[in-house]
């Protein structure tokens, strides 16, 4: 086994899809991390953004747009055994390109699982078939024994928060006397998360970077992909359903297919927000952005199954990106989500001190609330690896830990990150995280509600999602 620090041998062909801010980003680290010359790597893209990185870097960029009709004619040829095909785009199908990757014996890794363009808001789709969690089981499903390694959703989060879970729950049961042997399997993890107590787990995220140069009308500013934001936002607020819940929301669907972990909200994700909280921020108000880890990490830690299972925490992401992308949001629901025509990805005018506050928030124990996670500033981010900002690192730093799990694992088939070893994973991210921090503290979301109006409120029990969602 490599140490985290060593370069991991790879010998094949790496085929990059997309190249915007997070590739360009991840792109360094694998020279860095890898046994990787530029003759290895051929990058595959439907733009022109990131040509002059990748001639700095001598790789080969072919300027060409995959759609459902050309991607098998394009990437098979390039495409072997024992090479890797790291898909960082957006509208390509995530299910086709593993399929033909598995199919050509090629290694795989994705940070979202995409549909083809225009998945997202296909109107002849329903809602359940556009979500995370259709887009999820249709990926798990092309899961077999002993096939090439295909690594879903690995970036920060989706990534490597799911590891940060696990030692969330090891931190927990020190800081309660708590006598456990680390778990090996999945239904140990479930079992200690039940133990301990565990109702609901937030992947909190406050993005305080600010540009230099502030948002304008009809422009759309954020700190990674605005298209992969805007496609994620614009799908149905998701959340993985806990089994303590006793409000089921009235504009809450249930899927009837799959491993039921989750449900989905008859409203876009960029227009629900809920209550959560990080160390800087303290409470905060954040979107309820639809992501895989929602999903993963609930089903993971599900004792039992189906819809009323022994045991299952409320997962979802409750982010708080940076003071811009808000603005640029509430533009856009005003638009009736409707793209703004201009679009601006903040990496090199980011203002120095801006820090990325991104970890989870693990609820319910018997100390309430442990929140553990990464405080990484633009400065930072700047003199670790080139072409970063703090949110592009942490991503990076997912990816390329990923890759290189990966390339030592070739032949466990299709995995979430729940399913990883988590603690050489994190090992590699560490370097490029910045502060790692894990505060306790007594906060609920009952706290500091004000009394003079009427809301709607479970005050027996504060870990009711109820509770946690803004009216």
């Amino acid at each position: 086994m490599n140490t985290p620090d060593a370069r991991v041998r790879f010998s094949g062909k790496l085929v990059m899809v997309g190249f915007g801010a997070i590739a360009q980003g991840v792109l360094p680290l694998l020279f860095r991390h890898l046994t990787l010359s530029p003759e290895q790597v051929t990058i595959i893209t439907a733009d022109t953004e990131g040509l002059d990185e990748a001639r700095a870097y001598g790789v080969r960029h072919r300027l060409l747009p995959l759609t459902a009709e050309n991607y098998r004619a394009v990437l098979a040829p390039v495409l072997s055994a024992g090479d890797f095909l790291l898909n960082l785009s957006i509208h390509v199908s995530s299910v086709a390109l593993i399929e033909l990757a598995q199919e050509r014996g090629a290694l795989y890794l994705d940070a979202c699982i995409e549909p083809w363009a225009g998945g997202y808001t296909d109107p002849s789709l329903s809602a359940s078939q556009r979500s995370n969690y259709g887009l999820r089981e249709a990926a798990k499903a092309l899961a077999r024994p002993h096939t090439p390694t295909a690594v879903l959703t690995h970036g920060a989060n989706p990534g490597w928060v799911s590891h940060l879970v696990k030692q969330a729950l090891l931190d927990i049961a020190a800081a309660t006397d708590f006598s456990v042997a680390k778990p090996t399997c999945r239904e140990e993890w479930a079992r200690l998360a039940q133990a301990l107590g565990v109702k609901v787990i937030h992947i909190a995220e406050r993005d305080w970077q600010v540009g230099a140069r502030r948002k304008r009308p009809n422009e759309f500013v954020n700190t990674w992909s605005v298209e992969g934001f805007v496609g994620e936002g614009c799908q149905p607020a998701e959340l993985g359903w806990g089994s303590h819940e006793r409000h089921f929301p009235d504009d809450g669907r249930r899927h009837g297919y799959g491993c039921e972990a989750a449900i989905y909200l008859d409203r876009p994700g960029a227009a629900t927000r809920v209550r959560s909280w990080t160390p800087l921020a303290g409470p905060y108000h954040g979107f309820l952005i639809t992501h895989g880890e929602a999903i993963s990490i609930a089903d993971y830690l599900t004792v039992g199954a189906g819809q009323k299972p022994e045991y299952r925490p409320t997962v979802h992401y409750a982010y708080h990106p940076c003071d811009d992308a808000v603005l640029s949001l509430h533009e856009l629901a005003g638009r009736e989500w409707r793209l703004q025509d201009h679009r601006r990805i903040l990496v090199e005018e980011i203002e120095p001190d801006g820090v990325d506050e991104l970890g989870i928030l693990v609820m319910g124990h018997k100390k309430t609330s442990y929140w553990l996670g990464s405080r990484l500033s633009s400065r930072e981010a700047k003199t670790l690896a080139p072409f970063s900002s703090a949110t592009v690192l942490q991503v990076a730093a997912g990816v390329m830990a990923g890759v290189c799990w990966a390339i030592e694992n070739p032949r466990r088939g299709v995995v979430d990150p729940d399913e990883m070893d988590f603690e050489p994973v994190l090992a590699r991210c560490r370097p490029y995280l910045g502060e790692i921090v894990g505060v306790f503290s007594d906060w609920t979301p009952l706290d500091g509600r004000a009394d003079f109006f009427p809301q709607r409120i479970d005050a027996a029990d504060p870990w009711q999602f109820l509770n946690f969602r803004v009216f």
